[in-house]
């Protein structure tokens, strides 16, 4: 069947939800299967119009190829959008490759339509990422392959089914003109390290291995819906939510089977990859406060508990000062309300709220996170205490430290906001003035 008519069967069976009069964006590099894929959208009647990025790599080759999008747009008579980048500077700026920097920009862009997006990946590109995925280490959702179509990201991939030969072939009998990319002959790239090197040789030993690998990628979709079923409710059921933090049971996660695959169910989403499993399963076994660090995550250990919290993205180093004036106070820890008395009040108080005698209050006061070496003397007594041995005795965690400001008066901490006053600041039976402060946690 000539591969026109092959399309358009594919599209009506696979993609029926999609009508041929609805608005599509098409990403065209120039290349032989963006360019056959614009070719075959025209013949089948597809409402779409043309994307091209020029990400400014290769001189006067990046131009020749936002030329030719630009011809092709008008012979096929399709509306275009090109996009100019500055791939090397994003690349410089955020510490990625260059290959990370432009697949960044490009899909970024895509999104900014508003609409699907379709790209031209074939047969080929799907067994070349699931050598790559096998290779760098995945769960079973890697081995799936390139999804035909990303609902949440509004990407289209009709061309999956096609192998790149077909694709050629058939540019070649319908006389399609397209342009290479010069950067695809080169090997220091990782995917063409498995194009031009790695497959063929296997393809040597077994003929068959593209067939059968795409076999195995069906298979592997369809037994990974049941995978993520079933993991879904033991992962679910290990999570404890604490507002930016996810906390584990150690002996839930150390009881759960299997315990390799659920380990990188609990950690892929965060960050951590395959190669880090045996270190998080290590931690489970580690002393309190043992680490793991993802670029996003940090794996705490925390007594009974493993800790999931995001890395703080700048070291919290703040310092607000509080005027004698001041009715309340934000900060990064919440905010603090001030209220002056003429006698003291006796009242109820929760953790959040605290009386301090007010002529021991030297203004301005100091707001600021807990620091190593604070002590206290803690209401009740006489002997100062410092502060990572009260966090000890109240069982805190990492994170949970972290997050502890002090209220400071003359060098003096006057209350662990959230915990306990220092003795010297308590209100007597002698006490004619009070201030009394109500803290509010910051909502994450």
């Amino acid at each position: 069947m000539h591969l026109q008519a092959r399309f358009n069967k594919h599209w009506a069976q696979t993609f029926p939800q999609f009508s041929k009069d609805g608005h599509f964006v098409l990403a065209v590099s120039g290349g032989a299967d963006s360019v056959v894929l614009a070719h075959l959208l025209k013949g089948a009647g597809i409402n779409f119009e043309i994307a091209h990025c020029n990400f400014k790599l290769r001189g006067a080759e990046s131009d020749r190829d936002e030329a030719f999008v630009k011809n092709l747009a008008a012979t096929l008579d399709v509306p275009l959008s090109c996009k100019h980048f500055d791939t090397e500077a994003y690349a410089t700026a955020h510490k990625i490759s260059i290959q990370e920097a432009a697949r960044d920009l490009r899909y970024a862009w895509f999104a900014t339509f508003n609409t699907i997006v379709i790209t031209a990946h074939h047969a080929n590109d799907n067994i070349e990422t699931v050598f790559m995925h096998l290779c760098r280490g995945t769960g079973i959702a890697g081995l799936t392959g390139i999804e035909p179509y990303k609902v949440k990201e509004r990407l289209l991939r009709p061309l999956l089914v096609f192998h790149k030969h077909e694709i050629i072939d058939y540019a070649t009998e319908a006389g399609i003109a397209f342009v290479e990319d010069s950067s695809n002959a080169s090997d220091k790239y990782a995917r063409n390290f498995f194009r031009h090197q790695v497959l063929p040789s296997v393809q040597e030993v077994f003929p068959k291995s593209e067939q059968n690998i795409l076999h195995t990628i069906k298979h592997l979709r369809e037994v990974s819906e049941v995978y993520k079923i079933a993991m879904q409710k033991i992962v679910s059921k290990l999570q404890f939510i604490h507002g930016n933090e996810i906390h584990i049971p150690v002996l839930m996660w150390q009881k759960a089977k299997p315990l390799d695959s659920v380990s990188f169910e609990l950690l892929y989403p965060y960050g951590f990859t395959a190669a880090q499993i045996p270190e998080a399963i290590k931690l489970l076994y580690a002393h309190n406060g043992a680490v793991l660090i993802s670029p996003t995550h940090r794996l705490i250990k925390n007594r009974n508990w493993m800790i999931l919290a995001p890395l703080e993205t700048s070291t919290n180093t703040s310092v607000v000062v509080v005027d004698q004036n001041d009715t309340s106070v934000h900060y990064p820890g919440g905010v603090l309300v001030l209220q002056s008395s003429a006698a003291m009040v006796p009242e109820a108080s929760d953790s959040n709220t605290c009386m301090l005698y007010a002529a021991a209050l030297q203004f301005p006061l100091i707001l600021r996170p807990a620091a190593t070496g604070d002590y206290f003397y803690p209401l009740g007594m006489q002997k100062k205490k410092k502060l990572s041995k009260f966090f000890i005795d109240l069982k805190l965690s990492k994170t949970a430290k972290e997050k502890v400001w002090v209220l400071v008066s003359d060098n003096r901490i006057a209350w662990v906001i959230g915990y306990r006053i220092d003795n010297r600041f308590k209100l007597t039976p002698a006490s004619t003035a009070a201030v009394k402060l109500t803290f509010s946690p910051a909502t994450l």
